[in-house]
């Protein structure tokens, strides 16, 4: 694929405060809709926020009044010269620039105030943590135009849904507003201002030691993945670890007799 944006315009803003960065996708003519430009700068900035050593927490929203309208369609799927093989090898280039939130050890919060389509429903269930504002909507289009979801959403949404309600949602081509996305476990919580509530979870989540922060996002995914024996194997380790550590031998000191 081709850039379709010159290189010094800047589509992705990436902040940082305290170990909490937001990044911000900012191209709110075209409701924030990943074009390859969109899509080079979203993966740096996410790179940027792994190699941060003191990154303790992601926030990811958008301006204006979209989340993420998805893939650019012209560009991705415009150019018919290309073999199917082709294809699904440029269709992984578009999807690892939000996938990589998948290989972050900080917890990453979507602030999804407005409609995320497609590929922006990728991008906000990629993230560990939702929150949705009043006019969120997360929309899994891609039947009513003919084309097969991509980009991980029958995963996301299977493990967020089960398989009945996901079939249904994807066959349809339908979506799901604020009120069902917390009412099914999509989100966590419908917020006036799903940004700020982010950022303030994302600032509580800082201020947690990040070893134990990274390891209680270790044994949830273990959870769901590994088995109990797995998930078990896990805790162990990860407690005697923490047990170790200056805050928990706080508290011990506390119980013992004089």
């Amino acid at each position: 694929m081709t850039d379709d944006r010159s290189t010094g315009q800047q589509l992705v803003r990436l902040t940082e405060q305290d170990g909490v960065w937001t990044l911000l996708l900012d191209d709110p003519e075209r409701r924030n809709a990943i074009s390859p430009t969109l899509q080079r700068q979203l993966g740096e900035a996410v790179d940027a926020v792994a190699a941060a050593d003191d990154a303790r927490a992601l926030v990811v929203g958008g301006t204006g009044s979209s989340f993420c309208a998805g893939a650019d369609l012209p560009a991705v799927f415009g150019d018919t010269s290309r073999s199917v093989a082709t294809l699904r090898d440029d269709l992984h280039t578009v999807y690892d620039s939000f996938l990589r939130l998948l290989d972050l050890g900080i917890p990453t919060i979507a602030a999804v105030q407005g409609p995320a389509v497609g590929a922006g429903l990728n991008l906000a269930m990629a993230c560990d943590v939702r929150y949705v504002g009043p006019r969120a909507s997360l929309a899994a289009t891609f039947t009513r135009i003919g084309l097969h979801p991509g980009g991980g959403c029958t995963w996301f949404l299977v493990r967020a849904l089960g398989p009945q309600r996901a079939l249904a949602l994807l066959l349809d081509g339908g979506a799901i507003d604020a009120e069902q996305a917390v009412a099914t476990g999509v989100a966590l919580s419908l917020e006036d201002d799903p940004l700020a509530a982010a950022q303030e979870t994302a600032r509580r989540w800082a201020a947690i030691d990040p070893q134990l922060v990274r390891d209680v996002k270790t044994s949830v995914r273990t959870a769901q993945t590994g088995g109990f024996a797995a998930s078990l194997d896990f805790e162990s380790w990860a407690q005697a670890s923490s047990a170790t550590k200056p805050q928990v031998q706080e508290v011990v000191a506390r119980f013992r007799k004089p």
